[in-house]
């Protein structure tokens, strides 16, 4: 993926370096390069930063997927397959806008300066290092920075985004025998390492979400009046959220209680089980070793070694009260900040303006539920705006089976790219 991007944009003039960051820590497996690109070097035009991620989830047919998820199909107007919207959908739209100028002739606006990464899905290993090393060198012109690198709020009404919750994912490991057991000859003889996991798996979180953890939502940012008024005019409804599912297992009856879970209070999710037999048919096993992975998305005023705090203790406390002869540990695989920016900037007018010229529409203002640690890094490291401009839906399905992108979405998505950029060209800074 790295090799094919850096060629499309080579061929479109852009200046290229590839920067290799080392092994992955704790490995001996390279990680992938980021593509850093330079299109334009006019003094008297801005310079905008575009991000996003070549990188994406894993996906097998056997997970759901109605089509190879790795072989894009086109049907029924949308794009389908893994990384259609998440993100290599609008990785190659920014490729599509540089093209679209060149043979329409038209004088690009802006200086781009691009960044491209192949870790986003596990954290953006090794990138924060390097904007930090190059904010004063590769990045150094920069006056605002775009991303685009998530979805619409529904399926009808565009968006954009100011704001991102943060992640910090764990893992807890059990392990007693030396090796898999025959749960008919030691079954009730030894204390067997998946009850003990799935014991403790029960006590982070309630079937209604409550976040069982004491002390966690006391690190979380009381609600102001002007805050809980800006969930009132978003243009979402309940059945934007059935269709998103394709179900009606909402924990929230209204759409404002939903929003607010969605963007503002933390969550805990369980993920999986590692070690444990996941195959079909039956397997009378009992496994040496089980490693369960969860994790917490945070929010203003979460800081993760708080957090860390609060969720080692609480552990080891359920683990000691279980008395068990097995072993228990439990590590913080990685973790990425929140993110709220101001969207008042003419980074955000420019997006508006844009938005409204392509879709007919003034855009909703969102914050989003899902975690970009880079987005932080940008604007802490730069000391420049960052705006969140998405071109997917929110039933595309990201991380999900049958991820799609619509078509229109796809094209809409271009022209305002294409649009954004020319309104930045000629927006007043009227806030740095």
């Amino acid at each position: 993926m790295s090799s094919f991007l850096a060629s499309e944009l080579k061929a479109l003039g852009v200046e290229i370096e590839l920067r290799y960051l080392g092994k992955q820590e704790g490995t001996e497996v390279d990680l992938p390069p980021i593509i850093l690109g330079k299109f334009g070097n006019d003094p008297e035009k801005r310079t905008i930063l575009v991000y996003g991620h070549y990188d994406v989830q894993p996906a097998l047919v056997e997970d759901g997927w109605d089509t190879e998820p790795f072989k894009l199909i086109e049907k029924d107007d949308k794009l389908i397959g893994r990384g259609s919207t998440d993100d290599k959908g609008p990785v190659i739209g920014w490729v599509n806008v540089l093209e679209a100028h060149k043979k329409a002739g038209i004088e690009f606006p802006v200086n781009l300066v691009m960044c491209f990464e192949g870790m986003e899905e596990y954290g953006s290993d090794g990138l924060e290092d390097l904007v930090k090393a190059e904010k004063d060198k590769y990045f150094k012109d920069v006056d605002a920075t775009c991303i685009c690198d998530n979805y619409w709020l529904g399926t009808t009404h565009p968006v954009l985004t100011y704001g991102v919750r943060g992640c910090s994912y764990y893992s807890i490991t059990v392990s007693g025998p030396s090796a898999d057991l025959h749960s008919g000859i030691f079954g009730g003889m030894v204390s067997e390492p998946l009850i003990d996991l799935t014991h403790i798996l029960s006590k982070l979180v309630s079937p209604q979400g409550e976040i069982l953890i004491p002390g966690v939502m006391d690190l979380v940012a009381p609600l102001t009046d002007d805050e809980a008024k800006l969930y009132d005019s978003i243009k979402y409804s309940m059945q934007d959220l059935f269709d998103a599912t394709g179900s009606q297992t909402n924990l929230h009856d209204d759409v404002k209680p939903s929003l607010m879970a969605r963007w503002r209070y933390p969550t805990l999710s369980l993920h999986g089980v590692e070690g444990a037999f996941s195959a079909a048919g039956a397997k009378t096993v009992i496994p040496a070793k089980v490693s369960g992975k969860f994790s917490i998305r945070t929010v203003p005023n979460m800081t993760p070694r708080e957090l860390d705090a609060l969720v080692f203790k609480y552990i080891n406390d359920e683990w000691a009260k279980l008395n068990s002869k097995n072993k228990m540990e439990v590590k913080l695989l990685h973790d990425g900040m929140w993110w709220v920016s101001d969207p008042s900037h003419w980074n955000y007018e420019a997006a508006k303006k844009a938005t409204k010229s392509v879709w007919g529409v003034d855009p909703d203002y969102t914050r989003e539920g899902g975690s970009i640690p880079i987005t932080l890094t940008f604007e802490e490291e730069l000391k420049r705006n960052v705006i969140l401009l998405p071109m997917g839906r929110g039933d595309d399905g990201a991380h999900s089976i049958n991820e799609k992108l619509d078509m229109s979405n796809y094209i809409n998505g271009i022209k305002t790219l294409s649009a954004y950029l020319h309104y930045i060209s000629v927006e007043p800074a009227t806030s740095t």
